[in-house]
């Protein structure tokens, strides 16, 4: 075999592998294809997949409203929900860094308003990992403060109040104040008067789709589940977060660690660890942080895998009557990402 003839056989042997290479890391794109594809219920939302800040599969299925037909797009809107607590918890060690806020402290100290005794035991902390036990601001507590986790979105409530009471402006304008910051231009606190691009919520029951009309979110539950945005947006907002462009290496760590456990079939049967209105998965072959958001006919999910730096993003503008339905989709893609070979590179 000649010079040539063997540089021609390297360079076709070079040719394959990557050729096989890329096909390989493309095979979750058809997987997530098919998923979008053969759903049911049908999927009607949008799906982004980002790595280092650059988007490596994106997608818009279906309606932003079925009533026009208004096709959805990357750039639509929709309530994020739960997602939202996320930020208020990064808003309020951002007043921890600051040294305004002590996460020790009793709720007291920053809710002077609050008449219930429990308010000069329960922690900042607590409210931030759902151990606080607050069932109803004019009722005792569920359980002692610290010892049980127990979900619920009136704990970052008064989250949004302290944001509010440290920085002496609302937590409105501290939350876009930050969003300005980062460029996502198309994320913003819940207002009536300033829908922009928001997608039209829909319940899916067995009568068909019904828009929703009464909506639980309102200026008192901002910090729980008041936030707007796009998949786009939220992948700027983890790219941010998750490399020390918005907290402290310190503020981050209590962010993300481990606090105390809880159960999420999203995430699975077993028990994972919950930080700062974040998830913390150590039970799958891959790590990852994230959370879910649901309620107004919306569905969210974002999740950050850190060993790789890849986001996944995944929201929709529909909610199934069946409660085993939710996330359905969701789920599946995710368990696509972890088995891929983006998140599994040797």
């Amino acid at each position: 075999m000649n010079f040539i003839t063997k540089i021609s056989f390297l360079f076709v042997l070079l040719f394959a592998s990557c050729h096989s290479s890329a096909q390989k890391n493309d095979d979750y794109k058809k997987s997530i294809d098919s998923i979008l594809q053969n759903s049911n219920p049908k999927f009607n939302g949008v799906v982004l997949i980002s790595q280092n800040g650059k988007a490596l599969y994106s997608k818009a299925v279906g309606f932003s409203n079925f009533e026009t037909k208004k096709p959805l797009k990357m750039d639509t809107q929709f309530e994020i929900m739960s997602n939202s607590k996320l930020i208020a918890a990064t808003l309020l060690l951002l007043e921890v860094e600051k040294g305004k806020v002590d996460l020790n402290a009793p709720i007291k100290k920053y809710l002077p308003e609050l008449t219930q005794t429990w308010a000069d035991s329960v922690t900042v902390h607590q409210l931030l990992n759902h151990s606080h036990g607050i069932v109803d601001l004019q009722k005792p507590l569920d359980f002692k403060p610290g010892t049980q986790f127990k979900y619920g979105n009136l704990s970052f409530n008064l989250v949004a109040k302290i944001v509010a009471f440290s920085t002496k402006k609302s937590y409105r304008e501290v939350a876009e104040s930050l969003f300005k910051r980062l460029k996502m231009n198309h994320t913003l606190c819940y207002s009536e008067n300033n829908a922009q691009n928001l997608a039209t919520g829909y319940f899916n029951s067995k009568n068909g789709l019904e828009p929703i009309t009464a909506r639980q979110i309102n200026d008192e539950s901002l910090g729980a589940d008041g936030i707007i945005s796009t998949a786009s947006d939220l992948a700027i907002w983890n790219n941010n977060l998750h490399k020390g462009k918005i907290l402290k290496p310190e503020s981050y760590k209590l962010l993300t660690q481990n606090t105390i456990l809880s159960q999420h079939n999203f995430f699975g049967k077993e028990k994972d660890g919950y930080g700062y209105g974040i998830r913390v998965i150590e039970n799958e072959p891959v790590k990852y942080l994230g959370h879910t958001g649901l309620g107004d006919g919306f569905s969210s999910v974002n999740l950050y895998f850190p060993q790789s730096d890849v986001s996944l993003i995944v929201m929709e503008n529909q909610m199934p009557e069946d409660s085993n339905l939710f996330y359905a989709s969701e789920f599946k893609i995710k368990n696509v990402l972890l088995k891929s070979s983006l998140l599994n590179k040797k």
